[in-house]
Protein backbone atom coordinates (compact mmCIF):
# COMPACT_ATOMS: atom_id res chain seq x y z
CA UNK A 1 0.00 0.00 0.00
CA UNK A 2 2.90 2.01 0.96
CA UNK A 3 4.52 0.98 -2.65
CA UNK A 4 1.42 2.16 -4.32
CA UNK A 5 1.36 5.40 -2.73
CA UNK A 6 3.88 7.25 -4.65
CA UNK A 7 3.14 6.34 -7.89
CA UNK A 8 -0.67 7.37 -7.09
CA UNK A 9 0.35 10.67 -5.81
CA UNK A 10 2.61 10.65 -8.56
CA UNK A 11 -0.48 10.24 -10.47
CA UNK A 12 -2.97 12.81 -8.68
CA UNK A 13 -0.30 15.67 -9.09
CA UNK A 14 -0.05 15.36 -12.76
CA UNK A 15 -3.84 15.11 -13.09
CA UNK A 16 -4.24 18.28 -11.20
CA UNK A 17 -1.32 20.41 -12.82
CA UNK A 18 -3.55 18.86 -16.37
CA UNK A 19 -6.45 20.18 -15.06
CA UNK A 20 -5.08 23.40 -14.01
CA UNK A 21 -3.37 23.40 -17.72
CA UNK A 22 -6.75 22.71 -19.66
CA UNK A 23 -8.92 24.47 -17.20
CA UNK A 24 -10.51 27.57 -18.91
CA UNK A 25 -9.34 30.76 -18.23
CA UNK A 26 -12.34 32.70 -16.49
CA UNK A 27 -13.67 34.32 -19.39
CA UNK A 28 -13.21 38.23 -18.96
CA UNK A 29 -15.97 40.58 -18.72
CA UNK A 30 -17.08 41.76 -22.13
CA UNK A 31 -14.96 45.12 -22.77
CA UNK A 32 -17.18 47.90 -23.80
CA UNK A 33 -16.46 48.81 -26.63
CA UNK A 34 -17.01 52.91 -27.32
CA UNK A 35 -19.98 54.16 -28.56
CA UNK A 36 -20.18 55.27 -31.93
CA UNK A 37 -20.60 58.80 -32.21
CA UNK A 38 -23.26 59.64 -35.05
CA UNK A 39 -22.62 61.78 -37.26
CA UNK A 40 -23.31 65.80 -37.15
CA UNK A 41 -26.54 66.00 -38.51
CA UNK A 42 -26.49 68.30 -41.39
CA UNK A 43 -28.27 71.70 -40.62
CA UNK A 44 -31.79 71.50 -42.22
CA UNK A 45 -31.68 75.03 -45.49
CA UNK A 46 -33.54 77.48 -44.58
CA UNK A 47 -36.61 78.71 -45.72
CA UNK A 48 -36.76 81.45 -47.77
CA UNK A 49 -39.98 83.53 -48.09
CA UNK A 50 -40.43 86.36 -50.95
CA UNK A 51 -41.45 89.47 -48.52
CA UNK A 52 -40.59 92.90 -49.11
CA UNK A 53 -38.19 93.68 -46.74
CA UNK A 54 -38.17 96.85 -44.71
CA UNK A 55 -35.55 98.53 -46.79
CA UNK A 56 -37.53 97.78 -49.82
CA UNK A 57 -41.30 98.99 -47.70
CA UNK A 58 -42.27 102.01 -49.06
CA UNK A 59 -45.51 101.30 -47.19
CA UNK A 60 -46.82 104.02 -44.57
CA UNK A 61 -50.29 103.27 -42.68
CA UNK A 62 -52.26 106.30 -43.71
CA UNK A 63 -52.38 108.77 -40.69
CA UNK A 64 -55.45 109.11 -38.63
CA UNK A 65 -58.06 112.02 -39.21
CA UNK A 66 -60.39 113.85 -37.28
CA UNK A 67 -63.26 114.01 -39.37
CA UNK A 68 -65.28 116.15 -36.33
CA UNK A 69 -65.45 119.05 -38.43
CA UNK A 70 -66.08 117.82 -41.88
CA UNK A 71 -69.06 115.76 -39.93
CA UNK A 72 -70.38 118.80 -38.35
CA UNK A 73 -70.02 120.56 -41.89
CA UNK A 74 -72.78 117.50 -43.15
CA UNK A 75 -74.81 118.09 -40.10
CA UNK A 76 -74.95 121.72 -41.15
CA UNK A 77 -75.81 121.30 -44.44
CA UNK A 78 -78.32 118.76 -43.64
CA UNK A 79 -80.14 121.52 -41.56
CA UNK A 80 -80.11 123.97 -44.17
CA UNK A 81 -77.12 125.93 -42.32
CA UNK A 82 -74.72 126.54 -46.00
CA UNK A 83 -72.78 129.36 -43.69
CA UNK A 84 -72.23 127.39 -41.06
CA UNK A 85 -71.22 124.18 -42.71
CA UNK A 86 -68.51 126.15 -44.63
CA UNK A 87 -66.86 127.53 -41.98
CA UNK A 88 -66.53 123.98 -40.91
CA UNK A 89 -65.88 122.48 -44.11
CA UNK A 90 -63.26 125.49 -44.28
CA UNK A 91 -61.53 124.64 -40.41
CA UNK A 92 -61.57 120.94 -42.06
CA UNK A 93 -58.91 121.33 -44.38
CA UNK A 94 -57.02 123.98 -42.62
CA UNK A 95 -56.43 121.47 -39.71
CA UNK A 96 -56.12 118.18 -42.27
CA UNK A 97 -53.29 118.00 -44.06
CA UNK A 98 -53.30 114.71 -46.05
CA UNK A 99 -54.44 114.67 -49.70
CA UNK A 100 -57.69 112.71 -48.57
CA UNK A 101 -58.82 115.59 -46.08
CA UNK A 102 -58.10 117.88 -48.39
CA UNK A 103 -60.04 116.63 -51.34
CA UNK A 104 -63.06 116.01 -49.23
CA UNK A 105 -63.14 119.37 -48.09
CA UNK A 106 -63.38 120.42 -51.54
CA UNK A 107 -65.75 118.30 -52.43
CA UNK A 108 -68.33 119.90 -49.45
CA UNK A 109 -67.11 123.38 -50.48
CA UNK A 110 -67.71 122.71 -54.53
CA UNK A 111 -70.85 121.07 -53.24
CA UNK A 112 -72.06 124.66 -51.72
CA UNK A 113 -71.52 126.26 -55.09
CA UNK A 114 -73.96 124.05 -56.39
CA UNK A 115 -76.45 124.92 -54.12
CA UNK A 116 -78.88 128.33 -55.21
CA UNK A 117 -79.60 129.35 -51.27
CA UNK A 118 -75.70 128.84 -50.76
CA UNK A 119 -73.67 132.13 -50.06
CA UNK A 120 -71.17 130.51 -52.87
CA UNK A 121 -73.64 129.61 -55.55
CA UNK A 122 -71.85 129.94 -58.71
CA UNK A 123 -72.66 126.81 -61.01
CA UNK A 124 -69.68 127.77 -63.84
CA UNK A 125 -67.56 127.67 -60.40
CA UNK A 126 -69.12 124.29 -59.14
CA UNK A 127 -68.59 123.17 -62.60
CA UNK A 128 -64.60 123.39 -62.79
CA UNK A 129 -64.39 122.53 -59.44
CA UNK A 130 -65.70 119.36 -60.03
CA UNK A 131 -63.82 119.04 -63.31
CA UNK A 132 -60.60 119.18 -61.35
CA UNK A 133 -61.64 117.01 -58.14
CA UNK A 134 -62.36 113.99 -60.35
CA UNK A 135 -58.95 114.03 -61.79
CA UNK A 136 -57.29 114.43 -58.14
CA UNK A 137 -59.71 111.28 -56.33
CA UNK A 138 -57.17 108.33 -56.31
CA UNK A 139 -58.06 104.78 -56.51
CA UNK A 140 -55.71 104.54 -52.97
CA UNK A 141 -57.34 107.35 -51.68
CA UNK A 142 -60.03 106.03 -48.13
CA UNK A 143 -62.39 109.21 -48.23
CA UNK A 144 -66.08 109.86 -46.31
CA UNK A 145 -68.61 107.80 -47.95
CA UNK A 146 -70.73 111.26 -47.99
CA UNK A 147 -67.84 113.00 -49.53
CA UNK A 148 -68.30 110.76 -52.43
CA UNK A 149 -72.31 111.53 -52.64
CA UNK A 150 -71.39 114.91 -53.04
CA UNK A 151 -69.12 113.88 -55.88
CA UNK A 152 -71.91 111.79 -57.49
CA UNK A 153 -74.59 115.10 -57.14
CA UNK A 154 -71.58 117.26 -58.69
CA UNK A 155 -71.30 115.34 -61.43
CA UNK A 156 -74.89 114.73 -61.81
CA UNK A 157 -75.46 118.80 -61.60
CA UNK A 158 -72.15 119.74 -64.07
CA UNK A 159 -73.92 117.36 -66.68
CA UNK A 160 -77.47 119.32 -65.97
CA UNK A 161 -75.83 122.40 -66.50
CA UNK A 162 -74.09 121.29 -69.82
CA UNK A 163 -77.54 120.34 -71.13
CA UNK A 164 -79.05 123.24 -69.84
CA UNK A 165 -76.40 125.15 -71.60
CA UNK A 166 -76.96 123.56 -74.85
CA UNK A 167 -80.44 123.90 -75.00
CA UNK A 168 -80.21 127.84 -74.01
CA UNK A 169 -77.60 127.63 -77.28
CA UNK A 170 -80.25 125.75 -79.45
CA UNK A 171 -83.22 128.48 -78.05
CA UNK A 172 -81.14 131.30 -78.65
CA UNK A 173 -80.45 130.02 -82.06
CA UNK A 174 -84.12 128.89 -82.96
CA UNK A 175 -85.39 132.76 -81.24
CA UNK A 176 -82.73 134.10 -84.25
CA UNK A 177 -83.95 131.69 -86.81
CA UNK A 178 -87.18 133.05 -85.87
CA UNK A 179 -86.76 136.88 -86.16
CA UNK A 180 -84.82 135.78 -89.64
CA UNK A 181 -88.30 133.98 -91.04
CA UNK A 182 -90.66 136.98 -89.51
CA UNK A 183 -88.36 139.54 -90.79
CA UNK A 184 -88.80 137.73 -94.19
CA UNK A 185 -92.20 137.37 -93.94
CA UNK A 186 -92.88 141.07 -93.42
CA UNK A 187 -90.77 141.87 -96.19
CA UNK A 188 -92.83 139.86 -98.57
CA UNK A 189 -96.18 141.03 -97.41
CA UNK A 190 -94.99 144.31 -97.63
CA UNK A 191 -93.29 143.45 -101.63
CA UNK A 192 -96.91 141.38 -102.11
CA UNK A 193 -98.44 144.88 -100.55
CA UNK A 194 -96.69 147.23 -103.22
CA UNK A 195 -96.99 145.17 -106.11
CA UNK A 196 -100.79 144.99 -105.64
CA UNK A 197 -100.97 148.93 -104.90
CA UNK A 198 -99.14 149.21 -108.10
CA UNK A 199 -101.01 147.06 -110.35
CA UNK A 200 -104.45 148.77 -109.34
CA UNK A 201 -105.63 151.23 -112.48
Amino acid sequence: MTALLPPLLAVGIVLLLSACVTAPEPSEAPVAEPPVEAAPAAPAPELTLNLPSREQCQCQPSPERDLTFLERGYQALSQGDAVTALQHFQRYKRLETVAAAQWEADVAIAYLAMLPDSPLYDHDAAEQSYQALARRLLPDMQVHATALLMRDSLAAFALLNRHIADLESSNATLTEDLAKREEAIRRLRELTLGQSRGSQP
